[in-house]
């Protein structure tokens, strides 16, 4: 069968590998059929960063934990890559009674099991039972033994429990996402402004491209008073007022959560700067210095929060799912390029927003 690997910076290609087969008696093998190019996967895509990450770790201006997740020379190919699909299940194991041969499903990007202390606590990205830092899809073999989901077919362990049944008709690329930056996006906004209803609401985009105009949809149809979003691209500005958000040049007064979508230190102080009393800050961002300075009495001042932190994506894909099909959020908006499955390495390579790939489903549209 084919995967598609990503070789080094500006290069990918497809390459051969062995078919997965059932391990355990709760896995399936899903096939594929839409894939989303997550935020993060452009940073080796775009930028050649192994070498420069390797020296950062060795100087120690790089935190150490990032080579746990990502290996000593960081992103340094080939791997596997791909960690947002809509998969059909084509083979179960004997004991998977949650999901059925040719059933549409959600895979999460990280692992869980579902049952141990840390998922029940809905730390679906820390499974107890999954070893390494993270255990995942599409980050290379540090992360596991799970290749990329832009491939022919996919193993899924912990069945009755991982992959989540993609609602009947909901559109597959309204959900591409879901299975990491869509999720992402939700937890910056949906709990937050459950805590704090009508609550004014910052984004600050541009890093995280795609989590940042999810997120400003997302608070908009949560009942958000304001959503302003600031980014340089005008074309993502766009977009984001196409949801309903302001686009000013800058944070306008205090804002009661804000999203931090930048991936820059200066963007995190930015947002927490911005908050009002007893306002949250959701971080999507990678913050790899050893020192990133954070404006701590500002914070105590102001009972601020700031979370940051890997997102629980298995714990709210059923709420996520649910709500998107109930009210129709066209999260497919933020799509800016679609493409057919086999033009994956030309199309995963663009510099534009989101990317997503698709070939027909097996049981049809």
């Amino acid at each position: 069968m084919h995967e598609l690997r990503f070789e080094r910076s500006g290069r990918l290609a497809w390459h051969e590998t062995e078919e997965p087969r059932l391990r355990e008696p709760d896995d399936v093998i899903v096939r594929p059929f839409v894939a989303g190019r997550c935020d993060g996967d452009t940073v080796p895509i775009h930028r050649p960063v192994s070498r420069p990450m390797q020296a950062g770790l060795a100087l120690g201006l790089i935190d150490p934990i990032v080579a746990s997740i990502v290996g000593p020379v960081p992103f340094k190919g080939p791997f596997a890559i791909g960690h947002e699909c809509v998969a059909e299940v084509v083979e179960t194991g004997s004991a998977v009674t949650a999901v059925t041969t040719g059933q549409r499903v959600i895979v999460p990007w990280a692992i869980s099991c579902g049952t141990c202390p840390r998922c029940l606590r809905g730390l679906t990205a820390k499974c107890a039972r999954a070893t390494g830092t993270l255990a995942a899809y599409g980050f290379g073999p540090s992360c596991g033994p799970w290749g990329g989901m832009i491939a022919d077919r996919l193993r899924v362990p912990y069945a009755n429990h991982l992959p989540v049944p993609v609602p009947d008709g909901a559109p597959a690329l309204r959900v591409a996402a879901a299975g990491d930056n869509l999720a992402d996006a939700w937890r910056t906004v949906a709990e937050p402004l459950r805590a704090r209803p009508g609550g004014r609401v910052l984004i600050l985009g541009g890093g995280a491209k795609s989590i940042g105009l999810y997120a400003a949809g997302l608070a908009a149809a949560h009942g958000a008073s304001v959503v302003d979003y600031v980014d340089r691209s005008s074309h993502r500005r766009e977009l984001a007022a196409s949801f309903g958000a302001r686009t000013p040049t800058r944070p306008e007064g205090d804002y009661d959560v804000a999203v931090e979508a930048t991936s820059t230190a200066s963007g995190v102080r930015q947002a927490m700067r911005a908050l009002a009393p007893g306002g949250i800050c959701t971080a999507v961002g990678y913050y790899l210095a050893t020192g990133t300075r954070v404006p701590l009495m500002r914070m105590y001042a102001t009972d601020a929060t700031l979370h940051l932190g890997v997102s629980h994506t298995r714990a709210i894909l059923p709420e996520l799912l649910d709500f998107v099909h109930r009210t129709g959020f066209p999260a497919e908006r933020v799509t800016t390029l679609t493409a057919e499955w086999d033009q994956a390495p030309e199309a995963y390579r663009a510099r534009t927003t989101k990317v997503v790939l698709r070939r027909d489903p097996l049981n049809g549209d």
